[in-house]
């Protein structure tokens, strides 16, 4: 990381958020924004330990700061400020901040009290209400503020996108590493989530979302987080994982297979099927088309593998059009990613009835970055329907129980859209091209 390019690229950042923000708050009625960068949290009230801290976006958008109780205040055509208390703790130490780019663009206060800007077009920003409360601000967290401010964030500015791409290349080393362990034998859920984490040099707490490592039919468990502690069969790993760079995600899947026999080896070829089918869809994520248009090609393509896996036993139209293919992949094909795993600013219109879980409805456009992550399962709750439901006789259900051992597929990369008739980038290949295979 070229940390003067970067802050280069910082400057220009602050600049853009200046003009978008001065726009959005002239629309809104405000001249001053307060943003509480967020207070820490009891982990329950019959204990005295706390969660570490999950800063509030919009001041991570403006600052990689992850110190409690911190307050950017924003004034129409005046320099923002920072209001940065000293630590008094003497149980713990705030981290940090892995890069001071900020400190040359705020006007910094690190006194003992936070003066609160007073009058009637004043704004609160955060969880924190009772701060509100205390500085006598009478609109918090405005609806039309914050979904403004949203779509500011979908579109990433040339800093952001160096921010994500640099945590790709950090999960990229745990993928590596946790990679290599599964290869070399014998390793439980455990160990390879304590691995992945040593590899990337960031604690649980640190990582975007709790990491999903998934051996053997855990893969059917779209979110398993629940890690075995002894070493299982070891067939196949499903590994969802992702790092994090001033306060910016990454969020990378893959799935590997290294058992021996029929049933694994006809696993990974619907693996090298998946993979070259999610290269497809991230080459067609094109300036203009609708995201869920791309959503339902997936299903398209899930359909055919089935087909040509003859594990259901139609036309790849026919499984389509019959729902078939939902009882194999019933997530959604991806999300806006930046400073949250599940990003705002790109899930404004309803997914259509048969897609509940989409969270990315948008139209494709310059300067978003999503995931594009489609999957395969063997879920027993999906399947049971299915065996019970008029198609049931469709599906080969003798080579869907020899498969299920071995959990499902899901292949994630991180893509950044660029200009019309470009093609987005992937900030996940570019660390990490091997998606699949054994």
């Amino acid at each position: 990381m070229n940390t003067a390019n970067l802050a280069a690229l910082y400057k220009q950042h602050v600049a853009h958020l200046v003009t978008s923000y001065a726009g959005v708050m002239q629309k809104a009625g405000f001249d001053t924004i307060v943003i509480h960068s967020g207070s820490l949290k009891k982990r329950t009230e019959f204990d005295d330990q706390y969660w570490p801290l999950r800063v509030t976006p919009h001041f991570q958008h403006w600052l990689p700061l992850a110190h409690p109780e911190c307050v950017l205040t924003l004034r129409t055509g005046k320099t923002p400020s920072l209001y940065w208390p000293k630590e008094t703790s003497i149980w713990e130490k705030q981290p940090t901040p892995e890069l001071s780019l900020f400190e040359e663009h705020f006007t910094i206060d690190r006194s003992d009290t936070f003066t609160a800007p007073q009058g009637t077009r004043v704004a609160f920003i955060g969880e924190a209400i009772s701060r509100a409360e205390a500085w006598e601000i009478e609109h918090v967290n405005p609806p039309a503020l914050l979904s403004a401010l949203d779509h500011v964030r979908s579109k990433k500015t040339a800093y952001e996108i160096e921010c994500l791409a640099e945590a790709n290349r950090r999960a990229a080393l745990g993928h590596t590493s946790v990679l290599e362990a599964f290869r070399e034998g014998s390793s439980s859920e455990l160990e390879l989530h304590l691995r992945y984490l040593g590899a990337t040099k960031q604690d649980d707490h640190e990582t975007p979302y709790k990491n999903i490592v998934a051996l053997d039919e855990h893969g059917a468990v779209l979110h398993h987080v629940t890690y075995g502690k002894t070493a299982p069969r070891g067939e196949s790993l499903l590994l969802d994982a992702g790092a994090t760079y001033l306060g910016y995600c990454s969020d990378i899947t893959r799935t590997w297979v290294k058992g021996r026999g029929d049933a694994a080896n006809t696993f990974e070829a619907l693996l090298a099927q998946m993979e070259t089918m999610q290269k497809r869809l991230c080459e067609n994520a094109k300036v203009g088309r609708p995201y869920e248009e791309l959503h339902n090609e997936s299903h398209h393509e899930v359909s055919r593998v089935l087909s040509e896996a003859k594990i259901v036993k139609m036309s790849p139209e026919e499984i389509d059009s019959k729902g078939i293919s939902r009882h194999f992949y019933p997530h959604g094909l991806g999300h806006s990613l930046g400073l949250q795993c599940h990003d705002v600013g790109c899930a404004d219109m309803k997914p259509k009835k048969e897609n509940p879980f989409l969270r990315n409805t948008a139209p494709v456009e310059t300067g978003q970055v999503f995931t594009i992550e489609p999957g395969l399962y063997f879920i027993d709750g999906l399947l049971q329907e299915l065996r019970e439901g008029p198609d049931a006789g469709s599906v080969d259900w003798k080579l869907v129980d020899a498969l299920s051992p071995l959990g499902g597929i899901r292949i994630e990369d991180d893509l950044v859209v660029g200009e019309a008739g470009v093609a987005p980038r992937n900030l996940t290949r570019e660390v990490l091209p091997e998606g699949a295979g054994r």
